[in-house]
């Protein structure tokens, strides 16, 4: 009994020397709040008609697809339709003359080079035949403009993204510049409402994270703060978070996120140094040499760049505490 007695501390002391060993030091962590963010698109842009008529085509729907020029719809004008057939029979008229004042520059030229006309008739017959060609080009350019119209009458998507909203139906009556349809770009982004007393602790670059059970995963995901307007509306601060990740379809989807709030204090150790028994968590403090166990409460995982497995202790260690890993 006397022999057990002496090796039993002998024992303990053996282990803490060459144990692994860390000293309890406090550190500045990131004090995380809970707001909640709305999934916008980067930009909603609406497609616009360029000419004024009646829709008699609409290929798309809300929560389609579409990419840069692909067409939305067709604008027909019925005016525009009668302007190319007249301006056709016009340039088939000046196209006639145009050739007669050729065939009459020509045999003028022969009859002024044998002297049986004068040098006037040629010139005359010169300025007609400018005339003539002058004014086909020209109809020829009123034709090609009223072309132009009528494929304007086509409507482009401006942008890749998806469709949001249909504002017209087939058979509709629009002017120029009317829109069609809505189209939110493909790249969307979080933008988030933070109470104003919150505003002084955000800047640009900040992380956020957002819980994976708010997108429908496992794992949670992080983002970072590209933009913070200037105005406060309604007593919040609106900032744009850039997240992986937010899915595809939904815009205007409310997500919970969480940002910083400022800094504090805090106990931050590797989580292997806790160990849990009967559903109590305990660390094990060197005191006298000897190793006990102490309860402690734990609270949130973080991860610094220089722990990043690390586990926050609200309670049961101070600075300056020896802990050994189990």
């Amino acid at each position: 009994m006397k022999l057990l007695t002496v090796l039993a501390p002998l024992g303990l002391s053996a282990g803490v020397a060459g144990a692994e060993t860390l000293t309890v030091t406090q550190q500045q962590v990131s004090d995380e709040k809970a707001v909640f963010a709305t999934v916008e698109s980067i930009s909603v842009v609406p497609a616009r008609v360029r000419i004024g008529g009646t829709v008699v085509q609409l290929g798309v729907r809300e929560g389609d697809a579409v990419t840069r020029g692909q067409k939305i719809a067709s604008v027909g004008d019925d005016k525009l339709v009668l302007q190319m057939k007249s301006l056709d029979a016009q340039i088939e008229a000046l196209q006639a003359q145009a050739n007669q004042a050729q065939i009459d520059f020509t045999r003028i030229e022969g009859l002024v080079e044998r002297g049986t006309l004068p040098r006037v008739k040629l010139d005359e017959a010169r300025t007609a035949l400018n005339v003539a060609d002058n004014s086909l080009r020209a109809r020829i350019a009123e034709r090609a403009v009223v072309n132009q119209q009528l494929s304007e009458g086509q409507v482009l998507a401006p942008s890749d993204g998806r469709v949001l909203k249909r504002l017209v139906t087939v058979g509709s009556v629009v002017l120029p510049g009317d829109p069609i349809v809505t189209v939110a770009q493909q790249d969307f982004k979080l933008r988030l409402r933070v109470p104003e007393r919150h505003a002084r602790f955000l800047k640009s670059g900040d992380k956020v994270r957002v819980d994976g059970a708010e997108l429908g995963q496992a794992s949670s995901r992080s983002g970072t703060i590209d933009l913070i307007y200037p105005q406060i509306e309604e007593g919040r601060v609106i900032a744009d978070a850039r997240v992986q990740g937010l899915g595809e379809y939904f815009v205007g989807d409310r997500l919970r996120v969480w940002v910083s709030g400022g800094s504090r204090p805090a106990f931050v150790i590797p989580a292997s140094y806790v160990k849990t028994r009967f559903g109590i968590d305990y660390v094990q403090l060197v005191q006298a040499g000897r190793t006990i166990d102490v309860p402690v409460q734990r609270g949130r995982e973080l991860s610094l760049p220089s722990l990043p497995d690390g586990l926050e202790i609200l309670s049961g260690i101070r600075a300056g505490d020896q802990l050994v890993r189990p």
